[in-house]
C-alpha cells in the first residue's frame, strides 16, 4: 500500500516539480495539496495569486485542496497554529498520515524550521528536490513542457520588469548571474498554469502590475473562461 502524503503547494514551479517526483514514486500517494492563503486578500500568501486560480490548478491536477487561512502580516505563531490545525484535520480524515512534501532546494534554515514545526505535531518532512542543481532543475522544468509566469519579483534582487514574464529558456538566459535560476533566495515566485499532471491549462490573462512594500512587484493574473 502506498503511503499517503500531503504536498505543501505554493502554486509555483518548485512545488510542481516536487509533486511530479512524488507522483512518479510508487511508494507514495498524494492525499491533498496544502496551501497558505491570506484571508483578507483571498490570495496565495507571498505569491499574491488569486485563490480562484489556485482552485483551478488543484482541479486540473485532480487533487483535493486544503487552504490554510492566515491574516496579512501573520506572525509565526499564527502560521504554526493554523497550519497545525489544518494538518490535524487532514490526519483525522487520513489515519496514519504523517508526512508533508516540500519543494525546498538548498536553504538549510528553512528546512530545519519546517522539520522542527512538524516534529512538534508528530509529523515529518520529505524533500524530493533537496540539493538538486538549480540551473539544471530550471531547464528541466522548461524542457518538460511546464508553463509558468513570474507573479512576484523582489526588486531588491531582480529588476521589477521581470514580473509577468514567462518562465522559459529566454528568461533563464536573461537572469543576472547572481540570481538563482529557481529563485530559491526569494528573488521571484511563479504560478504554474500547464504541464505534466495538469489535465488542462489554467486559463488566465495578465492584469495590472503593482508594487507592495516599496520592493515587491506583483503581476496580477485574472482567470479567463475556457476556450
Amino acid at each position: 500500500m502506498p503511503q499517503d502524503v500531503i504536498v505543501a503547494w505554493s502554486g509555483g514551479k518548485d512545488s510542481a516539480l516536487a509533486l511530479r517526483e512524488i507522483r512518479s514514486d510508487a511508494r507514495y500517494r498524494v492525499a491533498a495539496l496544502l496551501t497558505t492563503v491570506t484571508a483578507q486578500y483571498d490570495r496565495i500568501s507571498m505569491h499574491g495569486v488569486r485563490s480562484t486560480l489556485l482552485r483551478r490548478q488543484a482541479e486540473s491536477l485532480g487533487l483535493p485542496l486544503e487552504e490554510v487561512q492566515i491574516s496579512p502580516g501573520a506572525s509565526n505563531d499564527e502560521y504554526e497554529t493554523n497550519m497545525g490545525a489544518a494538518l490535524a484535520a487532514l490526519r483525522t480524515r487520513n489515519p496514519g498520515l504523517d508526512t508533508v512534501v516540500f519543494g525546498d532546494l538548498f536553504l538549510a534554515d528553512v528546512r530545519a524550521y519546517r522539520e522542527r514545526m512538524l516534529a512538534g505535531i508528530g509529523m515529518q518532512g520529505l524533500f524530493p528536490l533537496w540539493l538538486r542543481n538549480t540551473r539544471s532543475l530550471a531547464h528541466d522544468f522548461v524542457r518538460l513542457g511546464y508553463g509558468a509566469v513570474l507573479v512576484c519579483v523582489d526588486s531588491a534582487q531582480l529588476a521589477g520588469a521581470f514580473a509577468g514574464r514567462e518562465f522559459d529558456a529566454e528568461l533563464l538566459g536573461d537572469l543576472p548571474p547572481k540570481v538563482d535560476p529557481c529563485g530559491e533566495n526569494g528573488e521571484f515566485h511563479t504560478f504554474v498554469y500547464k504541464g505534466p499532471g495538469l489535465r488542462q491549462p489554467v486559463r488566465h490573462e495578465r492584469g495590472p502590475v503593482v508594487v507592495r512594500d516599496g520592493r515587491f512587484v506583483y503581476c496580477d493574473l485574472v482567470e479567463t473562461a475556457s476556450r
